[in-house]
């Protein structure tokens, strides 16, 4: 991922250091627990510890460039590392990666920063989820317009409409979790995964110092089907990053501006018209969620290997990696300070839900007419011919409200009266519910 959209923590996750000390790390405690069963002297392993720990922790530029040196010759990566790495132990070093494949490295290793980015995104999307409670209540009760097909549909509370976002996205942070418990696989098991130079306690002994389960069955690599998961979830993830950002996008178009996004003192909006006020935020965010989820058919492609193993997933892995959790860290808290700062104008929500002279309230009007005694099929010919005659006036002298119309409306003359009428078109009684939902959104104590 290009810098401009990358933060620093989760770049670092995906560095030759990080990885190069999360496999010396591997390697060491592979080592130990080949000690603690007999396999290598201990004295052997202490060495390895001290020399390898003192290594890694002086690692530098030159460090690198000694393995690329190296690898140029091997065209080798693993094998590089443990020739650095044999430079750096000593004798002992012939006791480092014994019975064991590069796969043992590199799919353990990959599993570890996988989980380490996990938990940076995790924190991303509470991030995100305390902007978007704020919001919710912030504005649990005021009044907007719902629209459906881009049309206006009934009045709604802005908090309710951002209490579904916030319920997407804590259903995203258990997708997350489950995708973070799939990924957190180690294998140590040797050629083509039977541990026929390996003591399956190895693996069982690694994993467990790194915080990851021991794969079922590895074959010589960690099946794919658990990383085309994790990435399916990202992607998931981006998706509803993407819905939030569209609704802002909408909400801020010139003839809508029912909220924006904050616009900084001095902030420039065109490079051409100075009034511009443009949503770059949230199609910066669309733009980023399509990148993140076209990452997903490779890693679905990968799940399909040669046998015990091949590395056609390498290249794949090596990048959409690195790419999808720098490019979703960025995102969730780009949209976490974006919901954090929007400004939100409750005056023109109500302004554009009485634009079209009352209409919008039809859905109710239909219903107190049907109580009132009129069947449901001619009480619906009513309304709409009320309806379309205010829409169809909207603006023009002659033109009259839905209420107006309804009032002149011979079949509904007599047939009720004002208050149920004035009910009917209470924007108001359209929250009425808005506590039920908040009770499951957020649960019984917090919504009240």
């Amino acid at each position: 991922m290009v810098p401009r959209y990358s933060r620093p923590a989760m770049t670092a996750i995906w560095s030759p250091t990080n990885r190069y000390r999360i496999w010396f790390e591997i390697e060491a405690l592979a080592c130990e627990a080949m000690a603690e069963y007999g396999d290598v002297p201990k004295e052997a392993a202490a060495i390895i510890r001290e020399r390898g720990d003192a290594a890694m922790a002086a690692f530098s530029d030159a460090d690198l460039a000694r393995i690329d040196e190296i690898e140029a010759e091997t065209r080798h990566d693993v094998i590089a590392f443990l020739t650095w790495l044999a430079e750096k132990i000593g004798p002992e070093s012939r006791f480092v990666h014994l019975g064991m494949t590069s796969s043992d490295v590199l799919d353990t290793c990959l599993s570890v920063q996988l989980v380490q980015a996990s938990d940076l995104l995790l924190q991303d999307l509470d991030a995100v989820l305390k902007s978007l409670r704020d919001q919710a209540f912030k504005h649990k009760d005021t009044v907007t317009i719902g629209r459906s097909h881009g049309i206006h549909a009934e009045p709604t509370s802005f908090g309710l409409k951002i209490a579904g976002h916030y319920a997407e996205f804590k259903r995203n942070r258990a997708r997350l979790l489950a995708a973070r418990r799939e990924i957190a696989v180690c294998a140590i098991s040797g050629a083509v995964g039977t541990y026929a130079h390996v003591d399956p306690r190895v693996e069982s002994y690694v994993a467990d110092k790194l915080g990851l389960y021991a794969e079922d069955v590895s074959t010589q690599v960690i099946p794919r089907d658990r990383h085309a998961a994790f990435f399916c979830a990202l992607a998931v993830i981006a998706s509803g990053i993407e819905r939030l950002a569209t609704e802002v996008r909408h909400l801020q178009r010139s003839e809508v501006r029912e909220a924006e996004e904050f616009f900084h003192p001095g902030q420039k909006g065109s490079s051409a018209m100075p009034h511009k006020r443009n949503p770059v935020l949230s199609e910066n965010l669309t733009g980023l969620a399509r990148l993140i989820r076209s990452h997903v058919i490779p890693a679905l492609e990968n799940v399909a290997l040669w046998h015990e193993r091949d590395i056609s997933h390498s290249s794949v892995e090596r990048n959409i990696g690195p790419d999808a959790t720098i490019g979703l860290d960025f995102a969730l808290m780009r949209l976490a300070g974006m919901m954090e700062k929007l400004v939100v104008y409750p005056d023109r929500m109500v302004a554009n839900l009485e634009s079209l002279g009352g209409v919008v309230h039809s859905g109710e009007v239909l219903l107190a007419l049907a109580r009132a005694g009129i069947s449901r099929e001619d009480a619906y010919r009513i309304v709409q011919r009320n309806a379309m005659a205010t829409w169809t006036k909207l603006g023009e002298p002659d033109g009259r409200t839905f209420r107006e119309n309804l009032e002149q409306d011979p079949e509904v003359v007599g047939k009720i009266d004002a208050k149920i009428l004035d009910d009917a078109m209470d924007s108001a009684r359209h929250l009425s519910a808005v506590n039920a939902v908040y009770d499951k959104v957020f649960g019984r104590h917090d919504a009240r």
